[in-house]
């Protein structure tokens, strides 16, 4: 380009960023009115200097992935020990996954145990975090043992699941907009040293991955909904 200080011929960097970017935005806006919007497909490393986008695009898949372990783990039509691993109990000591503190077996189809004679001190309190897991479970207090009647697979208890999962989900969701939100600010702080095509073709490649993230997102519900509902 003319004044461009470098002598090779295609310009210094900057230049070449410029001028890439104009073509994009010049692509996306040629399609004109009521035609579909071409998505922005921006080069991460044109662009590194003002955001690291394949980080944003990692922090948005960690929602994702959390989504789907929540879905996996503690979401099930029926209950079986292993979603009572993770729960988290709230000690004097700090916070444990259930089975750090106690010993969880199936005795029954109809009932599990969590033996706690390892830590008696955090029966109460892991007796807590079981009845406010979400799972539907009202467990019941023995000494040092913790009996967990497994619900019978009822309607009810398939609707409430699924409206756990819808509740998951928009919490999920609202941490997706978090990302997009502070990944949107990055970007603003460069609008004085960058072109405004620049600005608001970043901004437009992260709402788009975005939205990407929820649509995948409700598939993940629609799917769970499916499968919880028979």
């Amino acid at each position: 380009p003319a004044g461009c200080p470098a002598p090779l011929p295609e310009g210094c960097s900057q230049c070449v960023q410029h001028m890439l970017l104009s073509r994009q935005l010049a692509t996306k806006k040629a399609k004109g009115k009521g035609q579909s919007q071409a998505k922005v497909n921006i080069n991460a490393a044109l662009v590194e200097d003002i955001i690291n986008l394949e980080e944003t695009n990692e922090d948005m898949q960690a929602v994702i992935e959390a989504l789907k372990e929540d879905f996996t783990r503690n979401l099930n039509v029926r209950t079986s020990p292993g979603a009572l691993d993770h729960i988290t109990v709230v000690t004097k000591d700090g916070k444990f996954p259930l089975n750090q503190l106690g010993q969880i077996s199936q005795k029954s189809p109809q009932l599990m145990i969590v033996n706690m004679a390892s830590f008696p001190e955090s029966t109460a309190a892991a007796a807590k975090a079981i009845r406010e897991s979400g799972m539907n479970l009202n467990p019941e207090v023995d000494g040092a043992v913790i009996r967990v009647p497994v619900p019978k697979v009822t309607r009810e208890h398939r609707e409430s699941l699924a409206k756990l999962a819808k509740q998951s989900t928009n919490k999920s969701k609202e941490a997706l907009r978090k990302v997009r939100s502070k990944s949107i600010t990055q970007v603003k702080k460069f609008k004085n040293k960058v072109s405004e095509d620049t600005i608001w073709l970043l901004e437009k490649q992260i709402q788009q991955m975005a939205d990407e993230a929820a649509t995948e997102m409700d598939k993940l519900l629609t799917a769970k909904t499916k499968e919880l509902l028979g």
